[in-house]
C-alpha cells in the first residue's frame, strides 16, 4: 500500500513524524514516499503544489497531509500561497467529500469550552461539500465600477451534480449512524442554497428510513453551542463547512483533536487534521499530534479497508488519555503535560 506523505508547513512535519511512528508499527505493508507541498514547496521550486508531488498523490493509495501556511506567504500571488496547495489538490484529484467527526473523549470534557453536562457524550459527522461552492466559482477578483470605485466579488454556485453526489454521501452517512440528517443552508437568502434544500429533498425520497431535516446556518452555528447533541449527521455546502466544523472542533476540548477524511467516489482520500499549520508554535515541540493520528485511523477505515487495525489507533489514543496525559491544547487540571514526541509514544506503546 503506497501512501503520499506531504507534511507541509508549521507543525506539519512534527505531527507528521509521530504519524508515521504509529503506522509503521502496525506491521503492514506501507511504502511511504514523501514530497514538499505549501510553503516548503515553493521554498524548494517555487510553487506551492509542484507536478511531481501532484503526480505522486495521483498514484498513491492514499495521501496524509500535515498543515500548509505561514504569515511569510501571505505576501505571494494568491496563485502562489500555501493554501491553494490543499484547495489543488482536492480540485485535481476530485476529493469532494469531507468527513469531519466531532467527538468528545470522556476524559477531555473538562477542556471544552461548553459546560461538560452540554457536551459530554458528542459524536457529531459533518460532511462538507469540496469541490464547489465560492471557493471555486468563477468570475472572481476586483473590478473598477462606473465612476472609478473599486469592488470586489465572488461567486456562488452548485451544479445539481454536485449536491447530489454529496448528498448520497451523507444520507448513506446517516444510515449508518443514528438515521438523523441536518442540511444547513441559507435558503431564505440565496438562489443557491434555495437550489441545494430542494435537490436535498428529492435526493431523500431514496432514503425512507432518514430524518432529513433543513437549518440555516446562522441557527446552525447557534445550536452547535446551545444544543450540540441535537445533531448527528450534517451536511452543508464547502464555506458554511469550513466555518461550521471549527465551531464544533471546540466543543472537543481542541481542534488538535479532530481528524478528516477528502474522498473521491472511489474511498480514495486525503486525510489531515482538522487544525492549520500553527507557525507560531513549530518547531517547539509542544503541538497535539492526535489529530494527525486520528487521521491515520480514518485512512486505515476509508481506503485502506483496514477497519480493524483503525480501531486499534483509535483505542491507544482513548487509552493514552484514560492515562491523563495532556498536550498543552487539550490540558485538564488533573492532566500530565507532555509534548508532541511524548504523546506520540505513548500512543506508540498502547499499541
Amino acid at each position: 500500500m503506497n501512501i503520499a506523505i506531504l507534511p507541509g508547513d508549521g507543525i506539519g512535519p512534527e505531527i507528521m513524524s509521530e504519524a508515521v511512528k504509529v503506522l509503521k508499527a502496525l506491521g503492514e505493508s506501507f511504502e511511504f514516499e514523501i514530497a514538499p507541498v505549501g510553503g516548503a514547496a515553493y521554498d524548494a521550486v517555487g510553487h506551492p503544489l509542484p507536478e511531481s508531488t501532484l503526480k505522486l498523490a495521483k498514484e498513491a493509495d492514499a495521501i496524509l497531509f500535515g498543515a500548509v501556511g505561514d504569515w511569510k506567504y501571505d505576501k505571494l500571488a494568491r496563485e502562489l500561497r500555501s493554501e491553494q496547495a490543499i484547495l489543488g489538490l482536492r480540485k485535481h484529484l476530485t476529493l469532494f467529500a469531507n468527513f469531519r467527526p466531532a467527538i468528545l473523549y470522556l476524559e477531555l470534557a473538562g477542556a471544552s469550552s461548553l459546560k461538560p453536562e452540554i457536551v459530554s457524550g458528542l459524536d457529531i459527522l459533518i460532511i462538507r461539500e469540496l469541490n464547489g461552492d465560492i471557493y471555486f466559482g468563477q468570475p472572481r477578483g476586483v473590478r473598477t465600477l462606473d465612476g472609478g470605485e473599486k469592488q470586489g466579488f465572488d461567486t456562488m454556485h452548485y451544479s445539481e451534480s454536485e449536491v447530489r453526489r454529496i448528498a448520497h454521501v451523507a444520507f448513506q452517512a446517516a444510515m449508518k449512524r443514528d438515521g438523523k440528517l441536518t442540511s444547513v443552508d441559507k435558503a431564505n437568502v440565496l438562489e443557491t442554497s434555495q437550489f441545494w434544500r430542494d435537490i436535498m429533498i428529492d435526493v431523500a425520497k431514496e432514503y425512507p428510513n432518514v430524518e432529513l431535516s433543513h437549518m440555516y446556518v446562522d441557527n446552525a452555528a447557534m445550536q452547535l453551542v446551545k444544543a450540540p447533541k441535537s445533531f448527528d449527521v450534517i451536511v452543508t455546502g464547502n464555506m458554511f463547512g469550513d466555518i461550521l466544523s471549527d465551531e464544533a472542533a471546540m466543543l472537543t476540548g481542541s481542534i488538535g483533536m479532530l481528524p478528516s477524511a477528502s474522498l473521491d467516489k472511489d474511498s480514495k482520500g486525503l486525510y489531515e487534521p482538522s487544525h492549520g499549520s500553527a507557525p507560531d508554535i513549530a518547531g517547539k515541540g509542544v503541538a497535539n499530534p492526535l489529530a494527525m493520528i486520528l487521521s491515520v485511523a480514518m485512512m486505515l477505515r476509508f481506503s485502506l479497508n483496514l477497519p480493524e487495525q483503525a480501531a486499534r489507533v483509535e483505542t491507544a489514543v482513548k487509552k493514552v488519555l484514560a492515562q491523563g496525559l495532556r498536550t498543552a491544547d487539550i490540558q485538564t487540571k488533573d492532566g500530565r503535560l507532555v509534548g508532541t514526541k511524548e504523546m506520540g509514544d505513548a500512543v506508540l506503546a498502547s499499541l
